[in-house]
């Protein structure tokens, strides 16, 4: 009987081997360059923000080709800031194209304004521009030279419009007076008695302060230690009712000596207690 041969296997050649080889890589590869795609899509989002580089100029390309266009604009934490001049200030209006503006120059024209100590401006596409807005806090009203002009903590001036609408802020009047301003309205603070009395406080030779009170008194303060002549006239308030009565003025320049003068055309009664007798001397 006749041997069957077994049918041979022809191997492959070298050629079909790279072959397969590099079919088996082509679906990671693939992955890969999805992934790599998706990741630099990721920070393009995230750096929708800055409008400067590479990044930014990709970003314009692509708005331009789809036409994405500012849908909205989202504007927090604007008080006192006017609002015609916020929208000037950003440069953009729903309808522009959202990446033909850009976001650094209107953080700066913003952080000009007088209302704003700072702000973050963000694009979130596909058309959203959204606007944080830390806004500075008037603290006092100041005056001098007949004009009134909101000051901050700091001391700085904000504005010298719309004034009035702050009328029940405190009231410092001089020169030099707002970077003082903080350290006084902290000690009136503790003796809430008296500053509830105070009218306006008026720096005296940028050195010191003249509290005028809201019935005429006028209380000198000493250049040093002002907290603790405070709390000497409150305590005088407590016990006497001092700046109740018929004065000119209370002189606590004097750490351990204070004077006061009565009105000339009042009725100067009769003392109740020897420190205020002790004390009085007209001037």
């Amino acid at each position: 009987m006749p041997r069957v041969r077994k049918k041979e296997i022809a191997r492959p050649t070298r050629l079909k081997l790279l072959v397969r080889r590099q079919r088996r890589m082509l679906r990671p590869m693939a992955l890969a360059a999805v992934s790599f795609v998706v990741v630099i899509a990721g920070m393009m989002v995230v750096r929708s923000a800055e409008t400067d580089g590479f990044a930014a100029r990709l970003q314009k390309s692509f708005a331009r080709s789809v036409d994405l266009r500012v849908q909205q604009i989202v504007i927090n934490g604007r008080a006192n800031t006017p609002d015609d001049q916020l929208r000037a200030a950003l440069g953009v209006s729903v309808g522009d194209p959202i990446l033909d503006f850009s976001v650094s120059r209107a953080r700066d024209r913003i952080e000009s304004l007088a209302w704003v100590a700072h702000v973050t401006v963000e694009r979130r596409l596909p058309g959203t521009v959204v606007v944080d807005l830390q806004e500075r806090r008037p603290f006092a009203i100041w005056q001098e030279d007949h004009k009134f002009l909101l000051i901050d903590r700091n001391g700085e001036v904000v504005t010298n419009e719309a004034v009035e609408q702050f009328s029940k802020l405190p009231l410092v009047v001089g020169t030099g007076a707002p970077a003082h301003t903080a350290e006084l309205l902290d000690d009136l603070s503790k003796v809430a008695d008296i500053a509830d009395r105070v009218e306006a406080a008026v720096r005296v030779g940028k050195r010191r302060w003249n509290l005028r009170l809201k019935n005429g008194i006028t209380v000198m303060l000493p250049e040093e230690h002002q907290d603790l002549a405070l709390a000497k006239l409150h305590e005088l308030q407590q016990s006497l009712a001092l700046l109740d009565r018929p004065l000119i003025f209370v002189d606590l320049r004097l750490r351990d000596h204070m004077t006061v003068r009565p009105r000339p055309t009042s009725l100067v009664l009769p003392d109740p207690h020897p420190l205020l007798s002790a004390n009085r001397r007209a001037t």
